[in-house]
C-alpha cells in the first residue's frame, strides 16, 4: 500500500510539468564524437553515448533567442568559432533541456543521451539551459519556476545527487564524480550565480546536495 501511494505521488507531482519535445540532430556523427569524447576525456570505453544522471547543471545561453540557441545547438560539428574549446573536440554543444523567457520547457534530447555541455562531468550530467545571460537578459521568475518543475522531475525520475550552476563545476575536481582527464582543460563560467542556485535548494521538494566547497 505504502509503495503505491509513493508511486501514486510521484505521478500526480509529474503531471504538473510540461515538456516540449524540440530535438536537434543526432545523426551518426554526433554519435562518433559523442563516443570519442567520452574515452578521450573520461576512459570510458562504452557502446552507446548514454549517461547515468548524478547532477543537475543549470546554465544560461548568452544567446537572445530560442531559435538562436537551437540553431547553434542542431549541429552535430562544433562551429570554428568556439576557437577555445575546439582543440578538445570537434563535437558541438548541446543540452538536453532549454528554457525560453516565458518559462516553456523544451527537451532537446533524450535525457539521458550524451550532450557536451560542463567539462568533467557531461558523462553523468543533465544540462538545463536557460535563455538569458545575466545582464540585460537576466533570468525571469518564469524560468526559475520551470527550472524548479525540471529539477523536482528529474530528481524523482533519476537517482540525481547535485544540483549546481555552471560556474560551480570546477569545485568537483578531485572529486569521486569528475573525470576529465586533460587537466588543462577549463574554461571560466558565471552562470548562474549562486542566489539562484541556493533558492532552488531552498524550495526543492527532494533535497540535493550542492556543489563541494572548494
Amino acid at each position: 500500500m505504502k509503495k503505491f501511494l509513493f508511486t501514486a505521488l510521484i505521478l500526480w507531482s509529474c503531471q504538473d510539468i510540461n515538456i516540449i519535445d524540440k530535438p536537434i540532430t543526432f545523426d551518426e556523427e554526433r554519435k562518433s564524437l559523442s563516443l570519442q569524447y567520452i574515452k578521450e576525456h573520461y576512459g570510458l570505453d562504452v557502446d552507446e553515448p548514454v549517461i547515468d544522471p548524478k547532477i543537475i547543471v543549470i546554465h544560461w545561453t548568452v544567446i537572445p533567442t530560442l531559435e538562436e540557441t537551437f540553431e547553434a545547438f542542431n549541429p552535430s560539428v562544433l562551429p570554428s568559432t568556439r576557437f577555445n574549446i575546439q582543440a578538445a573536440s570537434s563535437l558541438n554543444v548541446s543540452s538536453q533541456f532549454v528554457i525560453d523567457r516565458d518559462g516553456t520547457i523544451y527537451r532537446l534530447l533524450p535525457e539521458t543521451t550524451f550532450a557536451r555541455h560542463v567539462i568533467g562531468l557531461n558523462y553523468n550530467s543533465i544540462g538545463i539551459e536557460n535563455i538569458a545571460n545575466g545582464t540585460d537578459l537576466p533570468l525571469t521568475e518564469a524560468q526559475f519556476q520551470s527550472n524548479l518543475k525540471l529539477a523536482n522531475y528529474l530528481a524523482k525520475k533519476y537517482d540525481i545527487e547535485y544540483l549546481i550552476g555552471h560556474d560551480q563545476y570546477e569545485r568537483f575536481i578531485g572529486h569521486k564524480l569528475w573525470l576529465e582527464k586533460d587537466a588543462s582543460y577549463l574554461t571560466e563560467k558565471d552562470d548562474v550565480g549562486e542566489e539562484f542556485i541556493n533558492r532552488l535548494h531552498e524550495q526543492l521538494d527532494i533535497k540535493l546536495k550542492k556543489a563541494p566547497q572548494k
